[in-house]
């Protein structure tokens, strides 16, 4: 009682002087003497625990050790898709807490957790509130979220999850541009990309706050620029690439580092791979760079690969300006592309683009070292020969050993050096029978190469052990043939399956989709192909669908039986932002998240 009369005085004459308090919940026991009440039979729930994640908590374990524990996020009424997942112990030790992942947005959300006390059966349930969607605001958009259609799951696709990344329009550059020394490349690209998770219901039930990782203003060069490249390594963490930094975060938002470039390079994006060896791939470009037959010194343009190990430290650098010599100066493709911005053609009525040696040095589509000559967008690891393996948009898909080495090239043989043109597959049909191509055509033959495509990776559908490797390409199709159609709703864009004999020097090709979708689905920049093991399928994004049209701009994902060309999954994501370009698709397993 005397120490409520003091507490009550003491506050009281605070008050009359006019001074600010603040007062806490967790105030000193002395002070105020209360019991905590949890909701379940473990601590209390922190909402947002890394800061970087909105939609995850921990349920605080409060000393306590449960085991089995089993998570499940309750979906909306009437048809809404649950979150189900086991934690590990070392998941809850790590967190001292349960994690809990794929919570809906400015929602109070249901959280169901069965766990073993002391050798008995708990059942608890949370009550967890979130806060709304944070996107990306900038002038003309209107919609915080995006518009998301379902159009078909089929049975054992019900609790599918996607993670997609969304390019948005940079709101805020000039002092970027007007400093003598401007960031370059994907750091001119002064916005941050939307990172979500969508459930087959249509509904984010993830989402990365990238308003954390980058300075609007551009003041602070290392944290400009906008992510793209994503993947997850095998205990579920993400690796992504922001123009001159590259991070490892997990998906309840905890950093396990964040780098910045070694010195000497720049312009990080389009791919950041994680290897089995604990390594890293990164795709860059080099700085104060000498150009080859000149006495000039520029940043060269996305056409540099470097290995960096667990500590950050470069191993390993693959420089395909002098990889491909003379060939920085093929121009087929580009003249082909006929491009009006950094890749692509956005005036199909415009006159025909000249291409010259003597072209400034900047981000510019164009030959040679200093130019968008490469565009080098994905890496592929292969493990077995040591070797990478490249999509150049502008030039083709090219395999290179830790030699240095060309080892093949996946292109119409039209335009390469000697050395090089002998290093182009040659297509073949299913019998391995030599098909009839001249230029960049085959007769007689549903074959047909990839053009400015993204994402050529081995993919799991093929062993890819010995000289036998199975590719699959997200085939843009901008330049198809080496040129611009007579009509340009003839365009369209294809997921693709080549397999690849790297003793006999073939190709064929053995599965595509998309082809038959036309110009509705064209995409001509990003978008991703990829096998998933667990359901036999390609889940396939078209992510630029409509770019070129009046219309929003959509991302379209599928899934795919490449055995039928069967639809399994169908779903549209759309934003009311022009371009909003949706850059690459990936699923995500709950399960994998916490089973370390």
């Amino acid at each position: 009682m005397l120490k409520q009369v003091v507490s009550s005085v003491a506050l009281a004459a605070v008050l009359s002087t006019g001074l600010s308090v603040v007062l806490t919940q967790d105030l000193d026991a002395a002070v105020v003497n209360r019991k905590v009440h949890f909701q379940g039979q473990l601590g209390k729930v922190i909402v947002n625990p890394y800061k970087v994640m909105p939609l995850t908590a921990v349920i605080d374990r409060n000393g306590k050790n449960p085991k089995d524990i089993e998570v499940t996020v309750v979906g909306k009424p009437n048809g809404g898709q649950d979150i189900k997942y086991k934690v590990s112990e070392g998941a809850l030790l790590n967190h001292d807490g349960v994690p809990v992942f794929g919570l809906y947005d400015d929602y109070i959300n249901t959280v169901k957790v069965t766990y073993k006390l002391k050798g008995k059966k708990v059942n608890d349930t949370y009550k967890i509130r979130t806060n709304p969607f944070t996107g990306r605001i900038v002038d003309g958009k209107m919609e915080i979220k995006p518009k998301v259609v379902t159009k078909k799951v089929a049975p054992g696709f019900e609790n599918r999850l996607y993670m997609v990344t969304l390019m948005g329009t940079a709101d805020n550059k000039e002092f970027a541009w007007a400093t003598k020394h401007k960031t370059h490349g994907a750091g001119e690209w002064l916005a941050p990309a939307e990172m979500y998770m969508v459930d087959t219901k249509g509904e984010i039930r993830w989402f990365v706050d990238t308003e954390q990782f980058y300075d609007k203003d551009g003041r602070r060069i290392d944290d400009t620029g906008r992510i793209m490249s994503f993947h997850q390594t095998d205990n579920g963490d993400i690796i992504f690439a922001q123009a001159q930094k590259y991070y490892r975060y997990s998906m309840m938002g905890e950093k396990a580092y964040e780098r910045k470039l070694p010195r000497g390079y720049v312009d990080l994006s389009h791919e950041a791979l994680p290897i089995d060896n604990g390594h890293v791939l990164l795709r860059v470009a080099k700085k104060n760079y000498h150009i080859p037959g000149t006495k000039d010194i520029a940043t060269t343009i996305r056409d540099v690969v470097i290995e960096v190990d667990g500590a950050g430290r470069i191993v390993e650098e693959w420089d395909f300006n002098k990889i491909m010599g003379i060939n920085t100066f093929r121009k087929d493709l580009i003249i082909g592309l006929d491009a009006r911005a950094v890749c692509l053609n956005v005036d199909m009525n415009a006159e025909h683009i000249e291409v010259k040696k003597e072209m400034p040095y900047g981000d510019i589509a164009s030959t040679g070292t200093g130019r968008n000559w490469a565009h080098i967008n994905s890496i592929s690891y292969d493990k077995d020969s040591d070797a990478i393996i490249v999509s150049m948009r502008h030039q083709g898909i090219v395999k290179v050993g830790r030699d240095k080495k060309v080892d093949w090239i996946l292109a119409p043989n039209v335009g390469w050096s000697k050395d090089m043109a002998a290093k182009v597959l040659t297509p073949v049909d299913a019998k391995g029978k030599k098909l009839e191509c001249e230029d960049a055509a085959c007769e007689n033959t549903t074959f047909d190469w990839s053009f400015t495509q993204h994402t050529a990776w081995l993919s799991p559908r093929g062993k890819n052990i010995g000289n036998i490797k199975t590719l699959s390409v997200f085939d843009n199709g901008d330049g198809r043939g080496l040129e611009q159609p007579a009509i340009k709703t003839d365009k369209y864009s294809r997921g693709v399956e080549y397999v690849i004999d790297e003793k006999k020097m073939t190709v064929k090709q053995t599965w595509e989709f998309g082809k038959e979708k036309g110009w509705d689905w064209y995409s001509p920049v990003t978008s991703s192909t990829k096998f998933e093991t667990d359901t036999g399928t390609y889940s396939i994004l078209f992510g630029t669908a409509k770019m070129l049209t009046k219309n929003h701009t959509e991302g379209i994902i599928v899934e795919v039986d490449p055995k039928t060309n069967e639809i399994l999954y169908h779903q549209v994501l759309s934003t009311d932002k022009k371009p909003g370009i949706f850059y690459r698709g990936h699923v995500v397993r709950p399960n994998t998240l916490f089973a370390y």
